[in-house]
């Protein structure tokens, strides 16, 4: 059997809603490796939201960003910002109209004063805050408040931005957001489903996990032919253009699950384990 390049997104895909990796995907992950598979992580995340735990299980090497940035073998091959004036107009806009943002950059991840306060009112939507269903959405974005505490009052080089994420509702819709800089930008709505219909992410245009699995195919002269991707998302979809078979989560949205060539279970079900061994991978 021909050795498999896997490209594997992180939340909804690798990981459960916590945010934890299940034993059964790190160990076929592992596995897979040691039986001479290559498998890269191809996600929206940027570099300081891929954390030790995930890191740790250990990979070839790392789509971030959407498809901003690309590290082969622990090397950083290639990385698209956003332009610093246009950084600075958007964040002055989300300002004026309070809404929560981040900024992404590989040195670490900026919140706005109001970031941590938008994305726990998202969360815990019309919970009862003494219930213990209110505790269990807010403790899912526990470590990544603390990723926000990391670099609170840091300095933030605006010109080395890989993309920007925002968070926010019906007075502020993502149409609105969406007209006002998707010209210049490439726009994703709602790529992390617990943030609301109206959140979404600002990237360079022409930057998606598409080009980026393709650039790593080519960089390695691996064959379109023995490449798999795993995801749950619409922006997915771009990655799973790019290879040759494509698994979707049985939580991924129903646009996904129309391109892809198999529905998987969910990560809390070991659906990359199960996948792996109908595959032969291990």
């Amino acid at each position: 059997m021909s050795k498999k390049i896997v490209f594997i997104d992180i939340d909804g895909t690798l990981t459960t809603p916590d945010g934890k990796v299940p034993s059964s995907a790190k160990q076929a992950i592992r596995t897979a490796r040691q039986n001479g598979h290559l498998m890269y992580l191809c996600t929206g995340r940027s570099k300081p939201e891929i954390i030790s735990s995930i890191l740790e299980i250990g990979f070839d090497g790392i789509i971030g960003a959407g498809g901003g940035y690309i590290e082969v073998n622990n090397e950083l091959v290639h990385h698209q910002t956003m332009p610093e004036q246009s950084v600075r107009k958007i964040v002055d806009y989300f300002h004026q109209h309070e809404i929560g943002y981040y900024l992404e950059s590989n040195e670490g991840l900026f919140g706005s004063d109001n970031c941590e306060e938008v994305i726990r009112q998202r969360v815990t939507n019309k919970l009862d805050k003494d219930s213990v269903a209110y505790k269990q959405a807010d403790a899912e974005f526990h470590w990544f408040y603390q990723l926000l505490d990391m670099y609170r009052g840091k300095a933030i080089d605006y010109g080395n931005v890989n993309k920007i994420s925002f968070i926010s509702n019906q007075h502020q819709p993502f149409e609105e957001i969406s007209n006002k800089f998707g010209e210049a930008f490439t726009m994703y709505r709602t790529t992390v489903a617990q943030f609301g219909p109206e959140s979404g992410e600002i990237a360079v245009k022409g930057v998606d996990k598409y080009k980026a699995v393709k650039y790593v195919l080519n960089d390695l002269q691996i064959p379109r032919e023995q490449s798999m991707a795993y995801g749950d998302g619409n922006n997915d979809i771009k990655m799973f253009e790019a290879v040759h078979y494509g698994v979707a989560m049985e939580n991924a949205t129903d646009d996904l699950k129309k391109v892809a060539q198999e529905v998987t279970a969910k990560a809390e079900d070991d659906g990359i384990m199960h996948s792996f061994k109908q595959h032969q991978l291990l």
